[in-house]
């Protein structure tokens, strides 16, 4: 997993966040900042499809019009496996489980499709950690 959290981090633009709305007290809110500061392009993705940090937001990952390098789930581990699957039919590149999110059947299926993914990490603390 070690190799795909540097991989992903250093190889990934563009970043679906889902669960991400403009309520600052979230911890998503703050990585999705600490991401743009890091060059990175947020894609909120929450069903009230609110703009946040500048950036557009969409109901769902297939609402997204362009491509997408990876998905960031901030979601409880029994709703995260439908994002991973979701990230396979989108063609993104990755899946990130946040800290607290696991799902080993979700993993070994992303994987089994080619993507890479962890779990159970937050990208600033990787980012810092670097």
């Amino acid at each position: 997993m070690r190799d795909d959290v540097e991989w992903i981090l250093e190889n990934s633009q563009v970043w679906a966040i889902v669960g991400l709305s403009d309520n600052p007290s979230r911890a998503a809110h703050g990585v999705a900042r600490f991401l743009q500061q890091r060059g990175k392009r947020i894609v909120p993705v929450h069903p009230s499809a609110e703009t946040v940090h500048g950036e557009q937001g969409y109901a769902t990952l297939e609402d997204i019009p362009f491509e997408v390098d990876v998905v960031d789930v901030f979601r409880r581990s029994e709703d995260a496996g439908q994002f991973a699957d979701e990230a396979v039919e989108i063609g993104a590149k990755a899946v990130w489980f946040q800290l607290g999110v696991v799902d080993h059947e979700a993993f070994r299926r992303t994987k089994d499709a080619g993507l890479r993914m962890v779990m159970d990490v937050c990208p600033a603390i990787e980012w810092r950690g670097r």
